[in-house]
């Protein structure tokens, strides 16, 4: 008997999750944006809310921007409760993501180490694990042998310039394959009604009476009764089009993936002291990210300074990855707020909806995200988890300092 082929009994892959549609004159829900956060959004605006003459709007094609230009990591470890909750009830629908868009996501829940560098990290870190444990995260404090034991290739020597004292640890974190999210969301969603519109950027906002009444693009006008903004570090762009001044800086965010490598980092390991978060992704490539560009930008490549302080970075942590080659480097664009929390609900303009200011936190929220601001733009009123994320924070006070809590938003 010839022994099939491996693969041979998986259905075929078709050519085409969704069909790209011609715009048409007039939609009940625009969204605009479509990467993660606006397909997730149009998928629970019809699986939740019943909504499905809806357009998502993409200027490129679906999930080419940020959603290609991340680090895919995922965990829900953050220190103030209104952050913890939003991140949390995105890990939820992680863990049961795949099988409820019955597509491969490739989600694997390694877990993710936060380092800890000075005593202050180790008060800072050991704070957060307890703030997580009463918010009902999973979080442990390790020290620096239980750091090896969970990841062997980390340096703890004493005597290196930024010894390891201990991590967090959040068992439930862990990566997956970014443009398979994007896909499973948008095969989901076009199988409930949603069309997806690409190549069709989004020029202005049309406004009448102080509410929103469609959207200007380079393939036409087009109506719409509500108008999700989704479109990530150029929300900003867009809103002023309708006169809104966001509070919003757009700064590049570089990344690189080193050649194909044998399995040999079993996590994720972040350092904020440092700065440097690596992963191994499926295929074996080391997925590396800095931090961001100081000057503002719409670029969407990196500079040589942040990668050369980025690779002294993970050489430090990482003696091992001391000749490991750099494959490519890349660039997205990210939009961070006052306080570094996102901006999630009504605007000042009727029917017009925000969801920007995610800064490097965007693709862990994603299912999250699309949970709560689709409930927002159905309703017309804030889901309890985004609530705290509202545009007027910033007049009354009442900020989620992330910046403060972490000095880093990854």
């Amino acid at each position: 008997m010839t022994p099939r082929p491996p693969g041979a009994d998986l259905p075929e892959h078709p050519d085409r999750l969704w069909t790209a549609a011609e715009p048409r004159a007039s939609y009940d829900v625009v969204i605009v944006g479509g990467g993660g956060h606006g397909l997730a959004t149009a998928y629970y605006l019809a699986r939740n809310h019943g909504i499905t003459n809806v357009a998502v709007l993409e200027r490129g094609w679906l999930a080419g921007g940020n959603m290609a230009r991340n680090t895919t990591i995922i965990r829900s470890n953050y220190l103030w409760d209104e952050s913890a909750g939003i991140y949390e009830h995105a890990l939820k629908l992680w863990e049961g993501l795949e099988a409820e868009l019955d597509y491969p996501l490739l989600f694997s829940q390694r877990g993710v180490l936060n380092l800890a560098h000075s005593l202050q990290d180790v008060r800072d870190s050991v704070r957060r694990v307890e703030a997580n444990r009463l918010n009902g995260v999973d979080a442990e404090w390790l020290d620096p042998r239980q750091v090896q034991e969970v990841c062997p290739i980390v340096d703890i020597s004493p005597d290196v310039r930024y010894p390891v004292l201990g991590a967090t640890f959040q068992p439930r974190a862990g990566i997956a394959k970014h443009d398979h999210v994007a896909w499973g969301y948008a095969r989901a969603a076009a199988a409930l009604g949603v069309e997806f519109v690409e190549n069709c950027e989004v020029t202005g906002l049309r406004v009448s009476g102080g509410r929103v009444t469609g959207v200007e693009t380079t393939r036409g006008a087009i109506a719409a009764g509500r108008v999700a903004l989704c479109a990530a570090g150029h929300t900003s762009v867009v809103a002023a089009t309708a006169g809104i001044d966001l509070p919003l800086q757009s700064h590049p965010l570089q990344a690189l993936v080193s050649e194909l490598l044998e399995p040999v980092h079993p996590t994720v390991v972040m350092s904020n002291a440092v700065h440097v978060y690596v992963s191994q992704a499926h295929k074996g490539e080391l997925v590396m990210g800095a931090g961001i560009d100081a000057a503002n930008s719409y670029r969407q490549r990196g500079a040589f300074h942040i990668i050369e302080r980025q690779m002294a970075a993970a050489l430090e942590l990482f003696p091992i990855f001391a000749r490991a080659h750099v494959l490519r480097t890349w660039g997205g664009v990210v939009d961070v707020s006052p306080d570094a929390s996102p901006i999630v609900g009504l605007s000042p303009v009727d029917g017009l909806y925000l969801n920007c200011g995610w800064g490097t936190g965007g693709f862990k929220a994603t299912p999250g995200v699309g949970w709560c601001f689709a409930h927002t733009v159905a309703n017309d009123a804030p889901h309890p988890l985004n609530a705290p994320f509202s545009l007027d924070r910033f007049v009354t006070g009442a900020l989620v300092d992330e910046h403060g809590a972490a000095a880093v938003a990854h």
